[in-house]
Parts: structure tokens; C-alpha cells; sequence
């Protein structure tokens, strides 16, 4: 225990499981107050297996990393990782259509005016080029090409957005490390009991197998769907969002590869759910998450195992959840992170993000021992509004479609939607308007590419495009596709900055 000449400070922090969530607690901890703040424990049980279904992810990883001051070619060597440059959508707005979501912003703003708006001008003007070919990540992810950022002035070859596909496993052992390596304390074993203050129901100690009993100030829950401190202890409550995301079952399965690992995400829609393909340095993992109301067990391991690119390496794994999130997210001294503060289908890779978000905003009102209910409030406010938003943007994918060729596509397709959603919708559709709320994870671009990806389009274009004649407005576009085609000349194949960043670079 630490002694400080001011009481209330946090002397002690306990963090219940392990895996990506719990690892990359502790290493942000860690990193951030140092080891002489406070004791850091990690109590986490062989025996317990991880859901690891966060393997591919968005460039926010990149600040976590950053902050830990990792070394991106170490990072990506000890995880098998590969380079993402956005996600590949197949079958989602009707059959036989695919659009990527790409990383990073189309074209760029002209005379104080958003690109989109100049766009779909451009559409109404008779240009016909896709909107890919605006964006250097989409034609780069296309294209199988790869490079980081260099340093070439105006170019967009000097701000590449980028993520990563990695081994979550090896992740978290990677973190393991950075962490143990710090002074953070492991603990290994089962927690059998969980003791409340008798005076305030604050969680006071946890009981482990073995009968050692392990105290602290402040607990973080990344046991998983269980929840076993803020639900199982603390009766938190949750919020169920199988109106809006009825997906509740998913098997995940790695195969060998085939060929070259392709430098995005896919995410192929199914009868009755859709399946993400993420690739690896040393295997796929691929998945299928469904609705059992439409598809039995049995058939959804069938259509998965069917529609692999290589020759599985285990039998399909599987996971049950219910969509949705805690009522509160930090219940007294307890503080819930990964799957023990709720569930998002990984459609847009932001499990892990939810998890870097929720750290980056404790450390922001990191509490002492009083625990003030208003910083509390307020966390719980911020992250249960980032969840609202992403949950309506993973909506969206679901009901902007066309699709009518199962009960389930016809369900979405028909349901009713988010208030929040709708809004978006109806601006939208007028004038191909979009609206940044309050810093939302995902931008104008990110909106503008899945709506116009599954064949959502406005009636018109904003006017204030016509600060530019229709001939200038078709020159600059063609200049932003020249521009973009002399860029993707440059960039190597992923293939060959895996071999060789170095060189490749």
C-alpha cells in the first residue's frame, strides 16, 4: 500500500480479469501515473477464457499505442498484425454491391465548403466516377497498397489513416508484458466472493479461490458478459438494444490464409447477420454474427465454415450476447470496461476503441477516495452518449438497405429506428447534409460513405456548392482523382511493407 501525506488519494487499484481490455487498463495506468502512485493488481485465471473478438481495429488505436510509447514495427511484428485502411462492405445496401468506408476524409474542402457537397454536384453534372477514387485509403485499400504518412508537404501521402489487424491474444500478452514490466502485480485465480462496505455498498475486497482476499480503492471490471462486479455485485443494471440490433449469437473461427493479407476489413451481410473476414500475418479470423431468430446454430456454422478462404484451424467458437450497454458504466468505486459495460457488434472494429475511450476518460477524472458523485455523473453521461452514437451509426448499416430477400433483411429493413438516427436521415436526404454531434467518433465522412455506400442519397446538393461554376467544380475534381491516382503510384504493396516497412517506405 502507498503512503501519502494526503489521505483520500487512490492508493490502490484492483482490476478484475485480464484479456485486451484488462491489459490495456493496467499498461495505461501504469504508463500514466506511474508505479509509485498507487499498487496496481490484475487478478485474471488461465482457466477463464477470452472473447477476443477485437482483432481489427480504428485509428484511434494509434494514440493508445502512442501514449504506452510503443514502437509501431514491434507492435505489429509480436501481434502478427497487418495494416487496415478501412472496411469493405459486401451485399449491404442489395446483392452484389460492395463499397469500402475508408479512413480518413474524401478529397478536400474547397472554399469553406464540405467535398461532399462538391461531390454530389459533380453527380448531378453528370460525372460518374465512384466515390473511391476520392479517397486515398479507399483506392489504396483496393488496390492492396500500403504506406505510413511521410513527410511530403500538402500531399495526402503526408496524412495516410491508418489501423491495424492483430492477434488479440497476442495483444494482451504484449501488454501483459509492458505492464508486469512496470510494476504492475498479476495475480492469478478465480474470485469466489466479492465484499461490500456494509455502510455505502462499495466493493471492499474480492475473494480468490484459493482464500486470499485482495482490497483496494478503486476496482475496473473487464470480467466480460458476466460482469461480475458491477452486475453481479452492484445490480448495475443493463439496457437492452435488440429492438434496434437483434443480432444476439456469433461464431468466430480462424482459417489458413490465401494470398496476400488485404489491407481492410470485410464484412460480407448473410441471410441472417453478416461475416467479418480480418487477415493476419499467420492465419484469417473470420466470423459470423446472426440472429437466432433467423438462423439455427447449426446453419450459421454451416454458411461460416462454407464461405472461408482457407482451411479452418478449429471448430467454430461460440459466443451469446444481448446488444446493448450498462445503465451506469462506473457504479461507486467500480468501473466497468470492455464487454462488462456492454455489448456493440464489432461491424465498425470499435470494441477496442470503447475500451481505449472509457481509460482516456477515467484518467481525465481520475477520482480519490471520496469519489465525487458528479465526476461520476459526468462519465457516465459522456461514455453513455459516445455508445448512443456509435450504436446509430451500426444501425444504419442495418436499415439503409434495399435488401428484402429474408425475414431478417425485411425486419431491419422495416424497423423502427433511433430518434437521434432519424434525424440524421432526414437532413440527409434533403440537402446530403451531415452534422458532427459533440466530437461522435465517427465524422461527416465516415456518414457520408455508408449512406451513399447502401444507396442512401439526398434530392440535392447543398447550395452553397455553387461558389464554384459547374466547369470549375468538374476540373477540381478531376484534379482530386489525378492526385489521388500519382499518390497510389507510390505506395508499395501492404504485402511489401509487412516484409519491409523500411524499405518499402
Amino acid at each position: 500500500m502507498k503512503s501519502d501525506a494526503r489521505p483520500n488519494r487512490i492508493r490502490s487499484v484492483v482490476i478484475v480479469g485480464g484479456g485486451t481490455a484488462g491489459w490495456m487498463a493496467a499498461s495505461a495506468l501504469v504508463k500514466v501515473l506511474g508505479a509509485q502512485y498507487a499498487d496496481i493488481t490484475l487478478i485474471e485465471s488461465d482457466e477463464i477464457g477470452i472473447v477476443g473478438v477485437g482483432e481489427a481495429t480504428i485509428p484511434q488505436i494509434r494514440l493508445f499505442n502512442d501514449l504506452l510509447g510503443l514502437n509501431e514495427d514491434a507492435f505489429i511484428k509480436a501481434t502478427k498484425g497487418t495494416y487496415k485502411l478501412g472496411i469493405q462492405f459486401v451485399d449491404w445496401g442489395r446483392l452484389g454491391d460492395r463499397y469500402i468506408h475508408p479512413f480518413g476524409r474524401y478529397g478536400i474542402d474547397m472554399e469553406g465548403v464540405s467535398f461532399h457537397a462538391f461531390y454530389l454536384k459533380g453527380l448531378q453534372l453528370g460525372e460518374t466516377t465512384p466515390l473511391s477514387a476520392y479517397s486515398l485509403e479507399a483506392s489504396a485499400a483496393a488496390a492492396g497498397r500500403f504506406m505510413r504518412s511521410i513527410n511530403a508537404g500538402k500531399s495526402p501521402l503526408s496524412n495516410i489513416h491508418h489501423a491495424y489487424h492483430f492477434d488479440a491474444g497476442l495483444y494482451s500478452g504484449f501488454l501483459r508484458t509492458f505492464a508486469t514490466g512496470r510494476g504492475v502485480v498479476r495475480r492469478e485465480g478465480k474470485i469466489v466472493d466479492v465484499a461490500l462496505r456494509a455502510d455505502d455498498g462499495f466493493v471492499e475486497s474480492v475473494t480468490l479461490e484459493d482464500g486470499s482476499s485482495i482490497a483496494a480503492d478503486l476496482f475496473i471490471d473487464c470480467s466480460g458478459f458476466r460482469g461480475l462486479l458491477i452486475e453481479g455485485a452492484l445490480q448495475t443494471g443493463y439496457e437492452d438494444w435488440s429492438n434496434w440490433l437483434p443480432c444476439n449469437r456469433a461464431l468466430a473461427v480462424p482459417c489458413e490464409s490465401a494470398g496476400p493479407p488485404t489491407p481492410f476489413t470485410r464484412s460480407t451481410a448473410r441471410s441472417a447477420g453478416w461475416q467479418w473476414r480480418i487477415p493476419l500475418q499467420h492465419r484469417i479470423g473470420n466470423g459470423y454474427v446472426y440472429c437466432s431468430d433467423h438462423i439455427t446454430d447449426a446453419a450459421a456454422a454451416d454458411t461460416l465454415l462454407a464461405n472461408l478462404d482457407g482451411k479452418p484451424l478449429a471448430d467454430p467458437r461460440p459466443l451469446r450476447f444481448v446488444t446493448g450497454r450498462r445503465r451506469k458504466f462506473w457504479n461507486r468505486n467500480v468501473v466497468a470496461l470492455g464487454l462488462a459495460s456492454g455489448f456493440m457488434e464489432p461491424l465498425e472494429s470499435t470494441s477496442i476503441h470503447l475500451v481505449q475511450s472509457g481509460i482516456a476518460k477515467l484518467l481525465a477524472m481520475f477520482p480519490d477516495r471520496s469519489f465525487d458523485p458528479v465526476e461520476i455523473d459526468r462519465y457516465n453521461r459522456v461514455v453513455g452518449e459516445e455508445y448512443v452514437r456509435i450504436r446509430d451509426f451500426i444501425v444504419l448499416h442495418y436499415n439503409a438497405t434495399s435488401r428484402d430477400d429474408s425475414d431478417f433483411w425485411n425486419r431491419v429493413r422495416t424497423m423502427e429506428i433511433p430518434d437521434g438516427l432519424r434525424e440524421k436521415y432526414e437532413i440527409f436526404r434533403n440537402r446530403g447534409r451531415i452534422f458532427r454531434e459533440n466530437d461522435e467518433l465517427f465524422s461527416d465522412t465516415s456518414w457520408f460513405s455508408v449512406m451513399t455506400g447502401q444507396n442512401l442519397w439526398p434530392r440535392s446538393y447543398d447550395p452553397v456548392a455553387d461558389v464554384l461554376d459547374d466547369e470549375e467544380t468538374l476540373k477540381r475534381l478531376q484534379n482530386v482523382r489525378e492526385v489521388i491516382g500519382t499518390c497510389l503510384g507510390q505506395m508499395p504493396t501492404h504485402e511489401a511493407f509487412l516484409d519491409n516497412p523500411l524499405r518499402a517506405a
